[in-house]
C-alpha cells in the first residue's frame, strides 16, 4: 500500500547545548546534506509541539519529557517560513504541491549527548559551535535559524 502524501506543514528543531553547540545530522538520501531535525505533521490536527517531539525522538533518539530533557526544553519560536519544496522531494506530496510551511523550534539539551539515528533517514551526526553548524547546512533557511539562536534564546524564561 503506498504511503499517503506528506502534509506540507513541518517543523525545524535546532538542538543545542547551553553553550550553543548545535547538533547536525546528515541525510541518508543526499550525502553531504547536513541539517537540523525536520519533519512533517502526521495528521492535519497534530499539534506542532507534538510533531517536533516526535521528529526529535525518531531522528535522534532524544526523548523530550525525559529526566534529562524536560518538556520546557522545547521552545516554540512562534515563527514560520514558507518555502518551495525542492523538486527532488516533491513526489512525496500530493500532486501540484510545491510550497511547505515550516515552524521553527529549538531544543536545549544539557550537553553534547549521544544520539541514535534513524538509519533510513540519516547516516551521521556531529556537534559544532552554532556559527560553524550554520555554515555546514545545505539549507539557507536552516542556517538562518541556527544563526538566530542566540537572539531567540535571549531573555527566554523557562
Amino acid at each position: 500500500m503506498p504511503k499517503p502524501p506528506k502534509i506540507p506543514e513541518s517543523v525545524l528543531v535546532v538542538i543545542h547545548t547551553p553553550g550553543l553547540d548545535v547538533l547536525l545530522i546528515e541525510r541518508a538520501d543526499r550525502a553531504g546534506f547536513w541539517q537540523s531535525v525536520t519533519g512533517s505533521k502526521d495528521t492535519l490536527d497534530e499539534p506542532l509541539a507534538e510533531t517536533a517531539a516526535r521528529e526529535v525522538a525518531e531522528e535522534t533518539g532524544i526523548v523530550i519529557g525525559s529526566p534529562s530533557v524536560p518538556r520546557d526544553a522545547l521552545f516554540d519560536w512562534q515563527y514560520q517560513i514558507e518555502y518551495e519544496i525542492y523538486p527532488v522531494w516533491r513526489h512525496r506530496y500530493a500532486e501540484g504541491v510545491t510550497q511547505n510551511t515550516e515552524h521553527w523550534f529549538s531544543l536545549e539539551v544539557p550537553a553534547r549527548c549521544e544520539v541514535t539515528l534513524a538509519p533510513l533517514e540519516h547516516t551521521a551526526h556531529l556537534w559544532l559551535p552554532y556559527e560553524e553548524a550554520a555554515e555546514r547546512c545545505f539549507s539557507s533557511s536552516n542556517a538562518d535559524a541556527i544563526l538566530q539562536l542566540p537572539r531567540r534564546l535571549k531573555g527566554r524564561v523557562r
